[in-house]
């Protein structure tokens, strides 16, 4: 097998991962001993672990005024709603994308546009199905308030779900961060709800694909309206 082709298969790992990989691995060896077709379900076990931290370079579009997709999966609700009061961002309703990720998606989460972190905020709550439209509210939740440079200023929030049970952010409030940059990452499940600044439309459908990093989901300096799309 070359190298190119092995590239296609073995990505990098987040660091976050190399613990549970390593229990995994573990728990395989002890399977093993107890019963070779028991091990072998532990390699899959192992294998999947792996496959869930995985975090693969992304190729960022980074032109000014780019906004990308913060996370791999499907969008799933595309409306206005109200963001969190927390992240004191508007009273009135924004633009809301939500991007849904399986637990077979990359959960590794990206700035979806250059900014200066004005706030992070995080809420307790419940662990609803992720990809209902209550969860933004209800569920836990990690929300972070970006100004751009523009003073442009947007949320994007991490919604943990039924299986998700822990969301982590690696910055902090005052941190500036490029487009594309990793901010997070939640285990095993859950969401990402963007939330546009004022006349800010998206340029994404529900039930499209998204991949973190690379999609563009609105032109913070655009005036293309709103796209509609269909299943072909």
């Amino acid at each position: 097998m070359s190298v190119s082709m092995l590239s296609t298969f073995v990505k990098p790992m987040h660091p976050e991962g190399r613990k549970f990989v390593a229990i995994a691995a573990a728990i395989t060896v002890m399977l093993f001993l107890l019963w070779e077709p028991l091990g072998w379900i532990g390699t899959g076990l192992t294998i999947w672990v792996y496959y869930f931290f995985r975090d693969p370079p992304r190729v960022t579009p980074v032109r000014e005024g780019l906004m990308i997709s913060p996370a791999d999966g499907v969008v799933s609700l595309l409306q206005p709603a109200v963001p969190p009061t927390e992240l004191g961002l508007s009273e009135a309703p924004m633009t809301r994308v939500s991007v849904f990720m399986s637990v077979f998606n990359c959960h590794v989460n990206r700035l979806p546009l250059a900014g200066r972190i004005t706030k992070v905020a995080y809420h307790k709550g419940l662990f609803l199905n992720a990809s209902l439209d209550k969860a933004s509210l209800d569920n836990e939740r990690n929300g972070l308030a970006v100004e751009t440079a523009a003073g442009q200023r947007y949320g994007v929030v991490q919604i943990a779900g039924l299986v998700a049970r822990r969301i982590l952010c690696f910055v902090k409030e005052g941190d500036t961060l490029a487009t594309g940059d990793r901010f997070g990452l939640i285990r095993f499940g859950s969401r990402l709800d963007i939330y546009l600044p004022e006349g800010v439309q998206p340029l994404v459908c529900i039930g499209q694909t998204m991949i973190a990093g690379e999609t563009v989901i609105a032109d913070m300096s655009g005036s293309e309206p709103a796209r509609t799309g269909e299943v072909r």
